[in-house]
């Protein structure tokens, strides 16, 4: 017998007068809400793909391809990312389920209590779940690599570029995920020129997506002995860190390799050879390049890689601009656009320009407190994208 089952047979009239309706509605939504959510996220097939790899990994040879099996692990923690939090809000439905029968057979006041806030609280679990099932890309579930680009006026949007890499690296601390450098090039008395990192985390792709292009703050500066108001401009880019089956294919004779010598802190292999590689793809311009690794051969190839996920975000965003012209809605991800505001002076306020939503807590914000925005953002993202599938729908209905 179902949970609706049992409230449809008794209802909740017997207690507390008027709650009856309310619980049965928060009931009936929540059985629904899960069973959108395992649809969404394709939890049947997430399971069985679990159940291969795990039978995979208790082979006795599983180990001997070392790149191989960490491929595998990663590909597991990514797939249990889903299935893991599917089966606990899975077996806080059943709890909840049996609570109303004893509080029924009981007739108990105190267990319809207590069900009440074990709902709310289930309820507060898949909101959140709920809210990564719209991040539902082909690369979301990736981890990522995040590029800040300081933009023109010397050493104010330099360090306001290290700024927003403290921002993010505080946010990925939150998050739990894993990050490290990947290239970086000071700037000129602080901060940063560029800095690439690595992110490590399910669905980092999905989340940093929403950081794509130019951020701006308004501030005293502390560089300057007159103490004026400046602005300073900084560009993030973020593309998917894929892995195995690349679709973006690069020959030889599609980019230029150069080899040169690191700078900067980093160990022993820093500043001794030349193991630093920049790869520029010739019919693009694109520009990809690694310092960071142990050997030129490293180096190579994470450049390379990035290189990849920017050649694909880029098929990605024409793609985009062919809906946005079909459809007439208006894209969103372009670089050079100005996203966002973080105002110190002469008032506090950071205001996303895409979607509105804005904070007085600037603080908060420049330490890693991101959520927000990226969810208002995402939240904007998957409304467009239903009203270009209807418009879609429409046009293709009306050509018929």
């Amino acid at each position: 017998m179902t949970v609706t089952d049992v409230i449809d047979r008794t209802g909740w009239g017997i207690y507390n007068g008027g709650m009856s309706d309310e619980m049965k509605q928060n009931l009936k939504s929540l059985r629904e809400r899960l069973t959108r959510f395992a649809l969404s996220m394709d939890v049947e097939g997430k399971m069985q793909r679990r159940a291969e790899i795990e039978k995979q990994m208790s082979g006795p040879n599983f180990w001997k391809d070392q790149a191989g099996a960490q491929k595998t692990v990663a590909e597991l923690k990514k797939v249990k990312s889903v299935t893991d939090p599917y089966g606990e809000m899975s077996r806080r439905f059943e709890d909840c389920e049996v609570l109303l029968q004893l509080a029924l057979e009981e007739d108990d006041a105190e267990a319809l209590k207590v069900l009440e806030e074990d709902v709310a609280s289930l309820s507060r679990a898949v909101d959140e779940y709920e809210f990564k099932a719209m991040l539902s890309g082909k690369y979301d579930v990736n981890d990522a690599f995040v590029s800040i680009h300081a933009g023109a006026g010397g050493t104010e949007s330099c360090d306001w570029a290290a700024m927003l890499f403290r921002m993010y690296a505080r946010w990925i601390e939150r998050k739990g995920f894993e990050s490290r450098i990947v290239d970086s090039l000071d700037g000129d008395g602080a901060g940063y020129r560029n800095i690439m990192m690595e992110v490590n985390g399910p669905w980092a792709c999905g989340y940093l997506k929403s950081e794509i292009g130019v951020h701006r703050l308004v501030r005293i500066s502390p560089f300057d002995a007159n103490a004026r108001r400046h602005t300073s401009f900084a560009s993030v880019d973020v593309v998917p860190k894929l892995e195995g089956d690349i679709e973006i294919e690069v020959g030889d004779s599609d980019i230029r390799v150069d080899r040169y010598r690191a700078s900067g802190a980093g160990g022993q292999h820093v500043n001794v050879t030349d193991s630093a590689v920049r790869i520029t793809h010739i019919q693009t311009g694109i520009v990809a390049q690694c310092q960071n690794e142990r050997s030129q051969h490293q180096n190579y190839a994470t450049a390379l890689r990035v290189l990849k996920a920017r050649l694909y975000r880029l098929e990605e965003q024409k793609r985009e601009k062919e809906l946005a012209s079909l459809y007439g809605a208006k894209g969103e991800i372009a670089w050079g656009n100005q996203i966002r505001s973080y105002v110190l002076q002469p008032y506090q306020m950071v205001k996303d320009h895409r979607t509105g939503h804005e904070t007085g807590k600037v603080q908060a914000v420049l330490d890693g407190d991101l959520d927000d925005f990226m969810e208002a953002y995402l939240l904007r993202k998957g409304a467009s994208k239903g009203d270009a599938a209807s418009k879609g729908r429409r046009v293709s209905d009306k050509e018929k």
